[in-house]
């Protein structure tokens, strides 16, 4: 089995600063993407930013220059560190990772619970 826990989120006003981290646990072979989405209320999920086992990363037009994605291979983690914020920014961050486990040995795609953060004006 595979888990993805996020931590990090929050409450912040506008213009701070938050770090989402998101640790891969469980029977895992190898990870490739791994990735941030997130869902206001009312809207769809969207990618936020995602980052290749390469360290390769790419990020929406709305976080660019403000977010920035990275991760730590030796601890199955990804991190997001969120700066600027704005209340648009307002949602439940959930992590994604495309992980082959030990049992099927495919790649699979897995979710976190997600974490709220919450940017007031």
């Amino acid at each position: 089995q595979v888990q993805l826990v996020e931590s990090g989120g929050g409450w912040v006003q506008a213009g701070g600063s938050l770090r989402l981290s998101c640790a891969a646990s469980g029977s895992i072979v190898s990870i490739n993407t791994m990735a941030w989405y997130r869902q206001a209320p009312g809207k769809q999920r969207e990618l936020v930013a995602s980052i290749t086992n390469g360290g390769n990363s790419n990020y929406a037009d709305s976080v660019k220059g403000r977010f920035t994605i990275s991760r730590d291979n030796a601890k199955n983690t990804v991190y997001l560190q969120m700066n600027s914020l704005k209340p648009e920014d307002t949602a439940v961050y959930y992590c994604n990772a495309n992980i082959r486990d030990s049992i099927s040995f495919r790649f699979l795609d897995y979710w976190g619970r997600g974490t709220q953060v919450t940017v007031s004006s």
